[in-house]
This record gives structure tokens, sequence and C-alpha cells, in this order.
């Protein structure tokens, strides 16, 4: 049985999404004749994509999961709010550096209000809710760093090796890796700003509950 029905509904969205999108770039693979496999590699090069996923899973653990190791560690309060500032991240970004650069249509504008503006807030709503308050620490921000430093490094190594970014802020080829670090930088200090709210949060509501 679902522990709670809107966290299903939730979780129902977020792999809608994901396969929405999914959908369209296999798609439009098909239809150029380029690799199927390349593009599902191309897809999950993508930051939103990866912490998607990583949302929708947490979702799920947490809506019908069964009772599990790898269950507790997803939905422990350090690892699920590590996801819930990598999509807060993931949402304001896209608003801010990306979503004027492009008019999607149809499908793929469902695929993007999904995976950009539904996601983070229901992710949040979540996070606020259901995630036991007042048991992270300072500590655990640097730990959360990992997930984007080791993302943005990947991101390097792979468009160094294929000239191919998935983000116009990143890419080295038109930006220089100077003006990419400062932009890499940028994007990391938003994320520290995050991870602190959600500490903040956390030891205030922490407080409240003892």
């Amino acid at each position: 049985m679902p522990r709670r029905p809107w966290l299903t509904f939730a979780a129902v969205l977020g792999w809608s999404g994901l396969a929405i999108q999914l959908y369209l770039v296999l798609l439009g693979r098909w239809q150029e004749q380029a690799s199927l496999v390349g593009g599902l590699v191309n897809l999950f090069c993508y930051f939103t994509v990866l912490s998607n996923t990583l949302v929708a899973t947490v979702l799920s653990q947490a809506a019908f999961g069964h009772e599990s190791a790898a269950r507790r560690w997803l939905i422990s309060p350090p690892v699920s709010s590590c996801i819930a500032a990598s999509i807060v991240l993931v949402g304001l970004a896209y608003s801010l550096l990306l979503r004027h650069l492009w008019q999607p249509q149809g499908w793929q504008w469902l695929a993007d209000e999904l995976l950009h503006d539904v996601m983070p807030v229901l992710f949040i709503l979540y996070w606020w809710a259901e995630v036991p308050k007042g048991q992270l620490r300072l500590w655990h921000l640097a730990a959360w760093t990992l997930y984007p430093a080791l993302y943005f490094a990947f991101v390097l190594l792979r468009g160094h090796e294929i000239g191919v970014y998935p983000y116009p802020f990143v890419d080295v080829a038109r930006l220089g890796y100077g003006q990419v670090m400062v932009n890499a930088l940028a994007v990391l200090a938003g994320f520290w700003g995050i991870g602190l709210m959600l500490l903040g949060v956390d030891r205030w509501r922490g407080r409240g509950l003892r």
C-alpha cells in the first residue's frame, strides 16, 4: 500500500517528465538516423535529468518502496536534503540562465515544465513535510558539494574528448576555461546558498520539534 497518496502522484509526475523527455530525444535521434544509445548517453549528461531521476527515485521509495538499506539511505535527511538542494538549483539555474534561450512547444514544453518547475516545487514540499528535521550539520554541505563538483569535472572531461557540452555556460570551446570556471563557481555558490538555507530551516524546525 502507498504510504502517502500525494507522494505516489508526485513520483508518477517525476517519472512522466523523464519518460516524455526520453521519448523526444530518442524520436529525434531516430529521425536523424543517429545512434539511439548515443542519445541516451547524451540525455543523462544533463544535470537536470540526473537530479530529476534522483528526485523520482526518492519519491518512489518514500511512497511505496520496500523496507531496505537502500531505501533508508535514499530517504535519509542528509541524502534527501542534498537532492533537494540540487533540484532547487536546477529550477533556479534554468529560470535565470536558460529559459530565455528557447521556446519549447507541445510535448517538449510539458517535459520542460515538469522537469524544471513542477518537480522542484513538489520535492521541496516533500522535504518540508516528510523529511525528519534537526539531523543536518554544516559538514553535510561539504559532502553534498561532491555531486555538482564531480558532475562538472565529468562535463569538462567529456567535452574535452568529444567537443560537446550540455549547457552554454560550460561551453569551453566558446567561452574558454577561465570564463567557464567563473560560471561554475557562481553556480556552485548558488548551490551553497540553497544548502545553507536548507540547513537553517532544518535547524529551526528541529528546535521546534524538540
